[in-house]
């Protein structure tokens, strides 16, 4: 693995790690634009599982998004223009020609590639030869009651960390089972996570989650939106998945001509970052074709 930190247009700096050699061509380089909550390290085993998946021809590019790892934090004038900027810096920088994001990763790199093809638009990025995205995370005509985000952003002002993340997680729907259990005992229950390593890392990147959350899910966008996305795109699913992220990527692969729809059976949304071998197979196929 190799790292490196690569300067932004507005003084950041973000944190790359590149899994496999780096002198791959960009027809074998997959960049990884991984979701809210998670750091580049919790996407790691994911990353090598599938470099060694697709073979040692080829290169996975993993970078910590704003306010996480290595990389420096939000700006103040932070928003979903930002997100696309860092991923039009990435592609540039590693000549990945595969772009790939889970949950609110998959809505950046959505936009980032909508705002590439659109002629009027100042972000210059170069469009992916294959795009692909699991479980995409953005709030298509209003279906996603965003009201909460108000209160979670309150609770982690306040410092009320546990309290937040119940709340996101009764709106968002993650867990089936955890979903479905009242917020003040669910707000108990994940209060004796705190001391966990991923109990400590989720309440480190409560304020830059609220930052995020904003920009992705406040503003509601019409599925035809994107419909100038590359005709290959693939859009995937878990199967086990909230209904919300199979409603969500259903209703993109049916806005954009020539794109194709996966449920991977048995995935969750966290399959992810946990490298589920069949989930792997899928995006690995996906990838590989020729």
């Amino acid at each position: 693995m190799e790292e490196n930190m690569l300067p932004t247009a507005d003084g950041g700096s973000l944190a790359l790690y590149s899994y496999g050699n780096t002198q791959t061509p960009g027809s074998r380089r997959i960049l990884v634009v991984g979701g809210a909550f998670l750091t580049a390290a919790i996407y790691r085993p994911f990353a090598a599982a599938l470099g060694s998946r697709l073979g040692d021809a080829w290169t996975v590019d993993l970078y910590d998004r704003r306010g996480r790892g290595k990389s420096t934090a939000q700006p103040a004038d932070y928003s979903m223009d930002t997100e696309v900027s860092d991923v039009a810096l990435m592609l540039k920088h590693t000549g990945a020609e595969n772009l790939f994001g889970h949950s609110l990763g998959g809505a950046v790199v959505l936009n980032a590639v909508r705002s590439f093809l659109d002629p009027v638009s100042q972000d210059d990025g170069p469009v992916p030869a294959r795009l692909a995205v699991y479980d995409p995370a953005i709030n298509l005509d209003a279906s996603l009651d965003t009201r909460w985000i108000r209160s979670f952003a309150e609770d982690v002002a306040k410092g009320r960390n546990s309290r937040a993340l119940a709340r996101m997680e009764r709106a968002m729907q993650f867990s089936p089972t955890l979903g479905k259990v009242p917020e003040p005992i669910l707000a108990a229950l994940l209060a004796c996570t705190s001391k966990t390593k991923a109990g400590k890392l989720a309440r480190t990147l409560l304020p830059s989650g609220v930052g995020e959350l904003r920009a992705a899910l406040e503003e509601s966008q019409h599925a035809k939106n994107f419909s100038v996305l590359p005709r290959n795109t693939h859009f995937m699913a878990g199967a086990k998945s909230a209904k919300y992220f199979r409603s969500t990527a259903r209703q993109l692969h049916e806005a954009v001509p020539g794109s194709s729809y996966l449920e991977t059976p048995k995935g969750i949304h966290g399959s992810v970052p946990a490298a589920f071998n069949t989930l792997l197979d899928d995006i690995g196929d996906y990838f590989a074709q020729s």
